[in-house]
């Protein structure tokens, strides 16, 4: 297999895999990723995980806060003489000039099986949406969101109480082994290209703050996927007597009962009547306060059976 000459576009952790994984097996010339951002208490700077990869690796790296005007970073990526790009979670839309500079253009690691959820939140409206079934598709990026002929994909089915922190990990794993493969395809003259089906197409968009709200009137099932959805970002939540409760652990419950009232309290947790089914909340954290079970919460804030959540 002939080495190719390699830019990788990433930033977040989920990224890392696909970069490792591209190293090893390639000539990486160039990583390109986010500028730094504030981060934590103090708000000091950061790197994205991958250019903090680059720079611990001794990779070249370019951090460019524009694509769309930015001359210089066009130079240094001709300069590069790549043979191709391969984008997984860059976060910045790519100009059409741009794509033009590898000998085989841009290759995108996108975590669904398109033409279905194409945008910024695959994973989690895959969950949200209850399918049972997702995977990665690598594309070549054109300049519409994710519409790119598709070059290889790999299917996963999803468990049933999966959430989207475990569906990042494992997809970040399955984005690293096809990357792989198609790359290899690629060198060897025989990576496959196919359409997408437009009028198939649905779309991810970023999950908002109010994704993550619980509606009890909705079947237990809905509240439950959403939950997985949210689970990373912004979480599900709830109010309670004018409080809002972020749930940090719930499961589907065999009882049924009034949407919002509050059908038991356990050792184990609050069990929730939806409009179809109930749900047990186990762990939850009141606003400025600390994480506890939902018994403990129960006891100090004398919530009883029959009371209702908003």
């Amino acid at each position: 297999m002939t080495d190719l000459r390699v830019a990788f576009f990433g930033s977040p952790a989920f990224a890392l895999p696909s970069l490792e994984t591209l190293s090893q097996n390639h000539n990486l010339v160039l990583v390109v990723s986010q500028p730094d951002k504030p981060a934590g208490r103090g708000l000091t700077k950061r790197p994205p995980p991958v250019a903090d990869w680059a720079s611990k690796n001794s990779v070249p790296l370019l951090q460019p806060t524009t694509l769309r005007t930015n001359s210089e970073f066009r130079d240094n990526l001709r300069k590069a003489n790549l043979d191709v790009a391969v984008t997984v979670a860059y976060g910045k839309l790519l100009p059409e000039d741009l794509l033009q500079i590898p000998r085989y253009g841009f290759l995108n690691a996108h975590a669904s099986l398109l033409p279905s959820y194409r945008g910024a939140a695959p994973i989690q409206w895959a969950l949200i949406n209850g399918e049972t079934t997702t995977g990665v598709s690598i594309m070549s990026t054109e300049i519409g969101l994710d519409t790119g002929p598709i070059r290889l994909t790999k299917s996963i089915s999803i468990g049933p109480g999966a959430t989207a922190t475990d569906l990042f990990i494992k997809l970040a794993d399955v984005s690293a082994e096809t990357l792989n493969i198609a790359l290899a395809n690629l060198a060897e003259g025989n990576l496959p290209s196919c359409a997408q089906d437009h009028d198939q197409a649905t779309l991810a968009p970023l999950l908002t703050r109010d994704d993550g709200k619980i509606y009890w009137n909705r079947p237990a099932q809905e509240i439950y996927n959403r939950y997985r959805g949210v689970h990373n970002w912004p979480g599900s939540w709830c109010l309670f007597m004018d409080t809002i409760l972020k749930i940090e652990r719930m499961r589907l419950s065999d009882k049924n009962g009034p949407p919002g009232q509050i059908l038991a309290i356990t050792k184990s947790g609050i069990i929730i009547g939806t409009g179809s089914g109930a749900i047990c909340l186990e762990r939850l954290k009141p606003e400025g306060k600390t994480t506890m079970s939902a018994s403990d919460w129960c006891n100090g804030y004398d919530v009883r059976k029959g009371e209702f959540f908003a």
